[in-house]
């Protein structure tokens, strides 16, 4: 029998529509004349889902009792045996109940498509089996039902159903998706604006990469071979030059044409990284990839055409963007082709795209040089070729048309010759051009020709003063070339400090800033700066192991530069950057040191507010009991029994109000130094709750309680429980409205339960929150009836230290949602164990 086709709807969150999606697909098919049946569907008390329902002909569950509880799933025989054209089977990672034929829902899909029966189903992104530990990291809740990738990657069709993330969040405020008990805890948990984002993010991409691994079956399918560009990424080429902003513009625009595109910025340093780049150029650069959404990359290789070629291969770019060579005509001539020429080589299937920009071929003949002379060994040698091509061919040509009067005019002809060998190699190509081209002119030129001797003194003068001539224009030749070199190189040392200086001023992040720039700027494999203990105090790169490292002392620390030694002027920058690194070490260290004082300070602050507190505080109560019972001791006999009672009510009223200030002055100090004793057993968490209401003489006109029945015992101190949620519960009473009433619901998030207080007051701006939470703080409350202000200080204290967390939020509509979060109690734990912590 031919096997069904599968056809999978996958949703990033619970709310997106899969299921009403699921049942207008299947209305459309039957109106078309198909034979569609529900097999099982889950409204989920979900009306406009129920009437889809209610067009389509529907099997009915199968129901067995199992342990006395009537149990019930879909009846996958009588599916089979009706054999629609088409099923609709809800929830594909469904666990099914006990006693069921298959373990799992998408079991029960697996009979059904065997028995060539089509299915369309449902699966939310969070219960694919692989994506399983990421879900969790986003929202925090294990998930427990999954299928596997391969059921939903062999779907026939898998579609996503997509919904915006903040469109969800008003379905569900709404109450279109859960009931309105639910809505509150659902909006601060789960459906988290973060959450939702990145749950969608992730169930496109899940179904990007299924489409990826569809088109590569079908190439293979086909025997495809060549390259499809479906997805654009842009590698940008960057010299340090001030091309660099045009370039990374244009290829931002490339990447920008289609979905998906991906900008990235490469910049590869030979090993004379300095002498390549303006290293303030590429800083500039490099912060301008970030803006526009791409990634910087820093290369160390000689051949640099071939870097970029391989590392466009090896992020397999669809694109490749270089600029116009700066070079002159006449230096591309002298020189041959240049980088540009040879990618385009090198690239085969990679687009290349070369931009025209203001700096294209205004530059000046720019040639790799070496440390130990002025000029590259590339442009001697080519001087040495030229003399050694030239100097014949040019011998040959005189030679033929010589005269006794041409003289003159040989001799200026050899001396242009050995001008244009030192303009191309400098001095030792030119000596070598002047004293082969003066032997020429005495053996060919100078009577007695085909001699090396000369007759007439004039002659002799004249060939000497040629041979002085050459050499001077070779020196200033070279000379030139040497301050060109000192001055480029100067102009590089200038931008690089002129960075470095201002990584200082950063603060904290000069020291990475300084090491990153330091292997930039010398072409270096890694940098590492290790302190006096061994430890790395920053590293970048990779430091090359049983290779070239240079050690320079930083005070204490020891900068490394792994790879090729730094010549003498590179010293020279090197201890500019020595001393820059420990101007930020110590800076580093001076901030560490006002930290502390910092932190002394804000110690000093709560000792002054405890002062100020007892003395403000704890003066009324005080002052309260002692004229109370001076009262009594005055009046004596003389006082009625009703003068009398009312003085010991006072006392007795302001002795117990002293008694709990100072038991909360105790509380917090025993929170702050870490000795708070807990001992923790299995709570229920209703209970506690009700307790509170009991000790705050709170009733169902002020609170409105949302008790979860099934949430299952918390680990928490019963006594430290009751005082957090009393605590909270009286800050929520007093500033709610007198016509609203604070809402109480408990519910269970994975292996956690919430107990969230609700209330309708002013709420509390998102930036003072942490204040709140501080001793001795009122938030503006100036009613000095409420104590010091250590109530939510005490409260986060008790919740802390029984495993848990107390957090503020918005609530929806206005006022302050108080989440107190405590872990479950182990389900294997004994029912009346404890725990001290």
């Amino acid at each position: 029998m031919k096997r069904g086709r599968l056809r999978v709807l996958l949703g990033a969150a619970p709310g997106v529509g899969k299921t009403f999606q699921m049942l207008r697909e299947g209305a459309r098919l039957a109106q078309e004349g198909g034979d569609v049946l529900i097999a099982v569907v889950e409204t989920h008390g979900r009306s406009a889902t129920a009437q889809q329902a209610e067009a389509l002909a529907q099997i009915p569950r199968r129901r067995w009792a199992h342990r006395g509880v009537e149990l019930d799933e879909m009846d996958v025989d009588a599916v089979i045996a009706r054999h629609p054209d088409v099923a609709l089977i809800d929830e594909l990672a469904h666990t099914n109940a006990p006693g069921s034929r298959n373990d799992k829902r998408w079991q029960d899909v697996e009979e059904v498509l065997a028995a060539g029966i089509d299915v369309i189903t449902t699966v939310n992104v969070q219960h694919i089996a692989s994506l399983g530990d990421v879900v969790e990291q986003i929202t925090g809740v294990a998930q427990r039902e999954t299928v596997p990738d391969t059921v939903v990657r062999g779907a026939d069709q898998v579609e996503v159903v997509d919904l915006a993330p903040q469109s969800l969040r008003d379905r569900l405020s709404a109450g279109l998706v859960y009931p309105a008990e639910r809505v509150d805890a659902a909006l601060s948990n789960y459906f988290r604006l973060g959450n939702l984002t990145a749950l969608r993010e992730l169930a496109l991409l899940w179904l990007a990469d299924e489409v990826d691994s569809a088109l590569k079956d079908y190439r293979s399918a086909h025997d495809i071979r060549g390259t499809w560009q479906t997805r654009e990424r842009v590698v940008v080429a960057l010299t340090g030059g001030p091309e660099g902003e045009t370039l990374l513009r244009r290829g931002a625009r490339i990447a920008a044409r289609s979905a998906g595109g991906e900008l990235l910025a490469v910049h590869v340093s030979s090993a004379e990284g300095l002498r390549r780049a303006t290293p303030g150029a590429l800083a500039r650069q490099r912060a301008l990839v970030e803006s526009l959404g791409g990634t910087y990359h820093q290369l160390v290789g000689d051949d640099v055409p071939r870097a970029l070629v391989d590392f466009a291969r090896s992020v397999n770019a669809s694109q490749l963007v270089i600029g116009v060579s700066r070079r002159s005509r006449w230096a591309a001539a002298v020189t041959g082709p240049g980088i540009g020429a040879t990618v385009i080589r090198l690239s085969g299937d990679i687009d290349v795209h070369i931009v025209s920009h203001a700096a294209a071929a205004g530059g000046r003949m720019r040639l790799p040089s070496v440390q130990r002379g002025a000029l590259s060994v590339k442009r001697r040698i080519l001087g040495f070729v030229i003399a050694l091509t030239m100097g014949p061919l040019l011998s040959a040509v005189l030679f033929a048309f010589r005269s006794d009067e041409s003289i003159t005019s040989d001799v200026l002809a050899f001396q242009l010759l050995v001008v244009v060998v030192a303009l191309v190699g400098g001095i030792w190509p030119a000596l070598f051009a002047a004293v082969l081209s003066g032997l020429t002119l005495d053996f060919l030129f100078v009577a007695p020709t085909f001699t090396v001797s000369i007759a007439h003194p004039l002659h002799a003068l004249a060939l000497g003063l040629y041979v002085v001539i050459a050499i001077l224009v070779s020196y200033i030749v070279d000379q030139a070339a040497r301050r060109t070199r000192r001055a480029e190189r100067a102009a590089a040392e200038s931008e690089l400090l002129a960075t470095v200086a201002g990584s200082v001023l950063r603060g904290e992040s000069a020291v990475p800033a300084l090491i990153t720039r330091t292997r930039e700027a010398f072409g270096l494999a890694g940098v590492r700066l290790v302190a006096a203990d061994g430890e790395a105090i920053a590293t970048d790169g990779e430091p090359v192991r049983g290779g070239a490292v240079t050690m320079l002392p930083v005070g204490d620390a020891v900068l490394e530069l792994h790879g090729p030694g730094p010549d003498a002027s590179a010293r020279r920058l090197l201890e500019v950057i020595v001393a820059q690194l420990a101007a930020a070490l110590e800076h580093t260290g001076l901030s560490a040191a006002a930290r502390e004082v910092d932190a002394l300070a804000a110690t000093d602050q709560v000792r002054t507010a405890l002062l100020s507190a007892v003395s403000h505080d704890l003066r009324r109560p005080l002052a309260a009991a002692v004229a109370a019972i001076g009262g009594l001791r005055a009046a004596g006999a003389h006082l009625s029994p009703a003068d009398r009672r009312e003085l010991l009510d006072t006392a007795e009223e302001s002795l117990a109000t002293l008694s709990t200030l100072v038991t909360d002055l105790l509380d917090v100090s025993r929170v702050e130094a870490g000795v708070l004793a807990v001992a923790l057993a299995p709570v229920d968490a209703a209970g506690s709750v009700l307790a509170a209401l009991d000790e705050l003489g709170l009733g169902p006109g002020r609170v409105e309680l949302a008790l979860d029945p099934a949430l299952p015992a918390i680990a928490a101190d019963p006594v430290l429980l009751q005082r957090v949620i009393v605590n909270v519960l009286a800050n929520a009473a007093r500033h709610s409205p007198p016509d609203a009433r604070v809402r109480v619901a408990t519910s269970s998030l994975g292996e956690r339960a919430e107990i969230r207080i609700v209330d309708r007051g002013a709420g509390v701006p998102a930036e003072r929150r942490d204040d709140m939470f501080a001793p001795f703080q009122r938030l503006g409350d100036t009613d000095n009836t409420v104590g010091l202000g250590l109530g939510l200080a005490l409260s986060r204290g008790f919740a802390e230290g029984m495993g848990g967390t107390l957090t503020a939020e918005d609530t929806p509509g206005g006022g302050l949602t108080m989440v107190v979060s405590l872990p479950l109690w182990p389900a294997d734990a004994a029912s009346e164990g404890r725990m001290g912590s």
